[in-house]
């Protein structure tokens, strides 16, 4: 399937986060140790934001990521506190630069690893159910991206983790209207300029990797020689499909059925799920 990462913390370079790392994440399009595939090479993307513009930059592309010199030049040359970066295995879309992530909509930015089973089956259904509005802004031909304008149909700007979760509770609904028992598998980062949400969840109960890193403050007290560590504020956090290193105590895993808020001021971990459209808002 693919592989994901995202940051919000200290402005940093994307290559200090991207290229840097002992298993870094294009470390991981060659040698993924926790994806369904070893290889993601279908297409990759970044997404950034910067303090002078409220909609994030995206660089996407649909060959790999490991010797891609665009890719190079802007991770060197590009700072920011707040990014994504995704790397694409396709599950039967085309390879096309459309189909890569991140996604974006106005200031929201969209990424995803996992997929709709049976999607072709279903998909017709699904589609229906966007916003009629928010319909043509539709690039590409994937699962993830429709996902992702569900969820604006359900209510993002308001209500991120309510409008998942309807998204995720019509997929269920419709795949099981279609004969598909376990329709859903999904790890999901969304941004709004300002926040990060990252949620896992697979209707089976057995979802993809998902961890995030330990409060910097506490790897300080655990490793006083890493002097990374000096360089970050307390603020600063990843999500990743999978560890970036082997540092003892840099990484948890988020918790199966769960979804996690990264913001100004404090983070909190809750549990997540499905909820048909109409429903109350997630807690």
């Amino acid at each position: 399937m693919c592989r994901w990462i995202a940051y919000t913390g200290t402005p940093v370079f994307l290559s200090r986060v991207l290229f840097e790392p002992e298993h870094s994440l294009i470390d991981q399009s060659l040698h993924s140790r926790l994806g369904v595939e070893t290889t993601n090479g279908d297409g990759f993307g970044v997404g950034w934001y910067t303090q002078d513009t409220t909609t994030p930059a995206v660089l996407r592309d649909v060959g790999p990521a490991w010797n891609n010199r665009n890719l190079q030049e802007v991770a060197h040359h590009v700072r920011s506190g707040l990014f994504f970066g995704h790397i694409r295995a396709s599950t039967g879309t085309a390879v096309q630069q459309t189909n890569c992530h991140p996604f974006r909509h106005g200031r929201w930015m969209w990424m995803h690893n996992g997929m709709i089973s049976g999607f072709h089956r279903f998909r017709r259904d699904l589609v229906l159910a966007v916003d009629p509005a928010l319909y043509p802004d539709i690039e590409g031909s994937t699962d993830s991206e429709l996902m992702f304008f569900l969820a604006l149909t359900f209510g993002l700007a308001e209500d991120p983790p309510g409008a998942v979760a309807r998204m995720a509770g019509l997929i269920e609904k419709t795949g099981h209207a279609h004969d598909v028992p376990y329709p859903l598998q999904m790890t999901i980062a969304v941004a709004d300029g300002e926040r990060v949400w990252a949620f896992r969840y697979s209707s089976e109960g057995r979802s993809r990797s998902l961890y995030y890193s330990t409060k910097v403050d506490a790897l300080r007290a655990l490793h006083p020689e890493a002097s990374f560590l000096r360089d970050i504020s307390d603020e600063t956090r990843l999500v990743v499909s999978e560890p970036l290193g082997a540092l003892p105590g840099a990484w948890n895993e988020v918790p199966e059925s769960s979804y996690g808020i990264i913001q100004p001021g404090g983070d909190a971990l809750q549990a997540f799920r499905p909820v048909l459209p109409g429903g109350p808002p997630s807690a």
